[in-house]
């Protein structure tokens, strides 16, 4: 059984822990999910819940998106995503939000690569140049195609080409932090894609292990402001402080005056 949650990569940051670790995590920014489909086995022959996120305008929508998206009482959706086997029972129009995972659990996170154009096999397959004397006639290129028999290139061979741009899943992350007012979680290590690019977080498939949650340390800042008013709140204290003596003693002073007159 899986669950799994869509979000958008902000980029990466450090915590601490109380032990004194620090850990990179990657800061995900998790709107709410809409279920926009629950598909079963009678129906569609397997089990599965559809997500959908981020709002998009009914004037940039086809009919059939938007008759969907009323199904669940929502509004078109510009991202969806569908998870198997999925834990839990849902209905359509259902939100789920970051709390779905808890602190220490292991999660898959998928997403699209950075593109990086067309590279040639230095880059893109990692081999190695020529000598780069004016002696040797290679310096970058892919070198010997394969045998001569076939007459044709062999399939697989590493040539030039589009890089990058490919859905990429790195596996056995752990949930460091999760909060639902502020609508993030932070993940462990790093994730594929670029900033603001959409991701998939998914109940890890290999993994077995335990929740090991981590104590992370939160930090609160103090602006001048609040010194400035602290200040203040001292600087009446003292002053009420000292009227009150002041008055106490005036009064002491008059009662002995009295008593002595008498």
């Amino acid at each position: 059984m899986s669950k799994g949650i869509l979000g958008r990569k902000i980029g990466m940051t450090q915590v601490f822990t109380k032990d004194g670790n620090l850990i990179p995590v990657t800061v995900v920014g998790v709107e709410a999910n809409t279920v926009m489909q629950v598909k079963t086995v009678e129906t569609d022959g397997y089990n599965a819940i559809q997500l959908g996120v981020v709002d998009k305008k009914e004037k940039n929508a086809s009919r059939a998106s938007i008759g969907h998206a009323k199904k669940a009482n929502t509004n078109p959706k510009r991202f969806l995503k569908e998870i198997r086997n999925v834990e839990g029972t849902y209905n359509v129009g259902d939100v789920i939000v970051a709390d779905i995972f808890n602190v220490g659990e292991v999660v898959d996170v998928t997403g699209t690569s950075k593109g990086k154009g067309f590279q040639g096999v230095i880059k893109r397959h990692n081999q190695s140049r020529g000598p780069m004397s004016h002696g040797s006639h290679y310096h970058r290129g892919p070198g010997s195609m394969g045998t001569m028999r076939p007459m044709r290139v062999m399939k697989g061979k590493a040539l030039p080409g589009h890089m990058g741009a490919e859905t990429v899943t790195i596996q056995n992350l752990e949930i460091i932090e999760t909060n639902v007012a502020e609508g993030y979680i932070l993940v462990s290590g790093n994730i594929p894609g670029a900033k603001n690019s959409l991701v998939l977080i998914k109940t890890a498939v290999k993994d077995g292990r335990a929740e090991d949650p981590k104590e992370v340390l939160s930090y609160v800042e103090e602006t001048v402001v609040d010194e400035v008013i602290e200040e203040v709140e001292e600087t009446v204290e003292v002053e009420a402080t000292e009227a009150t003596e002041s008055v106490e003693t005036e009064s002491n002073e008059e009662v002995e005056a009295e008593e002595s007159s008498n």
